[in-house]
């Protein structure tokens, strides 16, 4: 049975406990500023990384507005299409909707209960992406110029509008109106199409006025001017028209020439001009740096997915990548996107090996670093002691991130709760982020010193909704047990509050603690498991807890455990030093071999309350090195069949489903987790009759949170550079 203890212990222990170790500590521990000088704030959640019709998603800009903030409750909110160009008028509302029979019975509907219109039951709902109504007009039909209104290069029929037009004279405005008028924070990025890789998330705030800002309003210009720019999409040549832009960054030691007509660098990784796009991207961190050097940021999206870099290509992230984006700009590019999404697709997060293959041609794909995703996130930050713990060892602010991805739901309409590809933002996976500034802690200016702060973490399916986490110089005057039960006190309360511990001598995630040599330290957690459902539609069994004899909804995820992981801090490495600082996934120069799984708490050893809070601590006696350590969780038991390891590690959720592959027949490819209850839904991949967890049940059943690192100077030990 867990111990228990009540709130008003919590409540008063706290006053007595900010006194005695703010006194105690002084002299053997310190952060880079006073914890309890901070300014308050609490945690707040939001999404960076989705898609409406003006690139390749569903809908329009306001019903996906709608849907994250006012259905799934988010915060904060950022509109990120692609870059390029398209076709599409997204700023355009839905038409009248237009129903269809659920298959489920499980779809609300905007305009009332459902009737069975002229499309076929089971078809999407709403208006499909080839009707040409609402967001699916195009721009050339819908703008009072016609064509001529769309500025820039361009032939095509309708004529395709380039991104940096849509986001400055289009979509802007009406995230600044939806932001005013939901009192939320709501602006502009962009998922650009990276030279030389895949893609990335990322925002240029400057000249933005989001809510709660009032008065004149704001603009969106520096954002479309990257686009432009940086994009490897945007091959427009305008310069943007009657901007007459010019991509130059002031000082920069590029060797590559700017297009004389255009004013941006001319292509990109190609095999004649190898990882010329790589560098033009590292020119884009230039010119943010110059531009914009504390209201953006720059986070590559599911890094994984396409492969290893290729010097002439246009694909992948190697280590030496992420280190030269964070060498560039430390306060812009400070961490990734490892937990993707796209988690209801077919191949969760859409990883998977021989990616892009077809019956026309089986072999032509690429394989995704990795292979899958674990447990919904990449390798890169799965695997202990991979690229993620490579780049914490050497002390580096590089954080973990997760989003949406939203583009639509597959073969179900935009307002079915079935979804076989995509989850709306809040619907299944949020950032929680620690927002400060003044009296007001929900500007994007706060969100995004939030997310640079590294005070965040990330969660799947609702498994917590709440963390305090934090390392603590043990007081030498107390007792340990004395002093134990303070901290977990401590974070306890700040839990309850959705804030964080503020004292002196404590450091919390992504800050250092600075200690004396042979101190001990104390690293308390306090989470909270929400009591009550999350927005799963399905109350039948976990299927995949269903194999261990575990009956739990999958609509009322229990959280199972929570791995304390660390390493020890090295050093920066150096871009000279090529035997460590270069290599792919699995080599030494991607690799921290000293982290591994610290301590496990679960039922047996932490502290619970009929709220669904959980505490616990440990203790790390006489540190000698500086170090780091961080947290995940876990529905899953270790040893849970094709989910987990022995050690609770997630295994490749590639492996755990009943995938196509090309060169079988459906007959012969092997299934895995059986979805065996009467209410199991049909879209689920079924073989020889049987059912098998699939698309979104799998993602249901399989649950995950990932905090971001504390770091733990010692003080005649390597110095944490990344961490304040």
């Amino acid at each position: 049975m867990s111990k228990k203890f009540t709130l008003r212990d919590t409540t008063v222990a706290v006053a007595s406990l900010i006194g005695l170790i703010s006194v105690a500590t002084v002299q053997i521990a310190s952060a880079a500023e006073k914890a309890n000088k901070k300014p308050a704030g609490a945690y707040v959640t939001g999404d960076f990384h989705n898609h409406s019709t003006c690139s390749d998603g569903q809908i329009s800009m306001q019903k996906l507005i709608d849907k994250s903030v006012k259905t799934f409750g988010l915060d904060w909110f950022v509109q990120a299409d692609h870059g390029g160009s398209s076709a599409r008028n997204c700023t355009l509302r839905e038409d009248p909707f237009e129903p269809v029979t659920p298959a489920l019975g499980l779809t609300t509907s905007e305009t009332g209960p459902w009737t069975t219109s002229t499309y076929p039951a089971g078809s999407p709902g709403g208006q499909p992406a080839g009707a040409l109504k609402g967001p699916n007009q195009s721009w050339e039909s819908t703008l009072p110029g016609g064509r001529a209104a769309i500025k820039g290069d361009g032939t095509a029929t309708p004529k395709r509008m380039w991104v940096w037009q849509e986001i400055q004279e289009f979509q802007y405005k009406v995230t600044e109106d939806e932001s005013r008028a939901r009192q939320k924070p709501i602006w502009m990025g962009l998922e650009q199409n990276a030279p030389g890789h895949e893609h990335v998330s990322m925002a240029v705030l400057q000249g933005q006025r989001p809510w709660p800002q009032s008065g004149v309003a704001g603009n969106a210009n520096l954002q479309a001017q990257y686009e432009y720019c940086f994009d490897r999409s945007d091959t427009d040549t305008s310069r943007g028209a009657e901007n007459q832009w010019d991509c130059s960054v002031a000082g920069t030691t590029s060797t590559d020439a700017l297009n004389t007509t255009s004013r941006k660098i001319a292509g990109t990784n190609a095999t004649a001009t190898p990882d010329l796009g790589h560098r033009k991207t590292i020119e884009g961190l230039k010119w943010l740096k110059e531009k914009a050097p504390k209201t953006s940021y720059f986070v590559p999206a599911h890094l994984e997915r396409a492969g290893v870099y290729n010097p002439t290509g246009n694909r992948g992230f190697n280590i030496e990548h992420l280190r030269a984006f964070n060498n560039t700009a430390p306060d812009i590019a400070f961490g990734f996107e490892s937990m993707p999404g796209h988690q209801a697709a077919d191949t969760r997060g859409e990883y998977s090996p021989n990616r892009g293959a077809s019956l026309a041609n089986p072999t032509g794909g690429i394989d995704t670093v990795g292979i899958g995703t674990y447990g919904g996130s990449g390798i890169y930050a799965a695997k202990i002691g991979g690229v993620w713990d490579a780049l914490l060892g050497e002390g580096r602010n590089w954080w973990f991130f997760a989003s949406s991805d939203y583009h639509n739901r597959g073969s179900f309409g935009p307002d079915q709760r079935e979804s076989n590809q995509d989850f709306y933002p809040g619907e299944y996976t949020k950032d929680y982020v620690m927002a400060r500034k003044g009296s007001n802690n929900l500007s994007a200016e706060a969100i995004i010193d939030g997310l640079r702060s590294g005070n965040s973490f990330a969660v799947n399916g609702d498994l917590v909704d709440r963390l305090a986490f934090v390392a603590c110089a043990a007081n030498p005057a107390l007792p340990r047990s004395a002093f134990k039960a303070l901290v977990e006190k401590a974070a306890a309360n700040a839990a309850l509050k959705n804030a964080e511990v503020r004292i002196n001598g404590c450091a919390t995630m992504g800050e250092k603690l600075v200690v004396a040599p042979g101190a001990d330290v104390v690293v308390a957690i306090a989470v909270r498991d929400p009591q009550g459902k999350n927005y799963s539609p399905y109350s039948f069994p976990n299927p995949s807890l269903k194999q261990i004899n575990v009956t739990q909804p999958l609509d009322a995820p229990v959280l199972d455990h929570i791995d304390v992981i660390g390493g020890n801090v090295t050093g920066v490495v150096s871009p000279t030093d090529t035997a460590k600082y270069a290599g792919v996934e699995g080599t030494a120069a991607a690799s921290n071999t000293s982290a591994g799984i610290k301590k496990v708490f679960n039922s047996t050893n932490w502290t619970a309350t009929s709220d669904g809070l959980r505490v616990m601590s440990y203790r790390i006696p006489a540190v000698k090195v500086s170090q780091y350590v961080r947290l995940r969780g876990t529905n899953l038991p270790a040893s849970t069949p094709y989910e987990t390891d022995a050690n609770g590690n997630p295994l490749n959720d590639y492996d755990l489903l009943p995938y196509f592959d090309p060169s079988k027949t459906l007959a012969e490819q092997p299934g895995k987790v059986v979805c065996a209850e009467a209410a199991c839904p049909a879209h689920m991949r079924t073989i020889n009759g049987v059912k098998y967890s699939s698309y979104d049940v799998s993602a249901w059943a399989d649950l995950w949170f990932y905090s971001n690192p504390v770091y733990i100077e010692v003080t005649n030990s390597v110095k944490v550079v990344g961490a304040k």
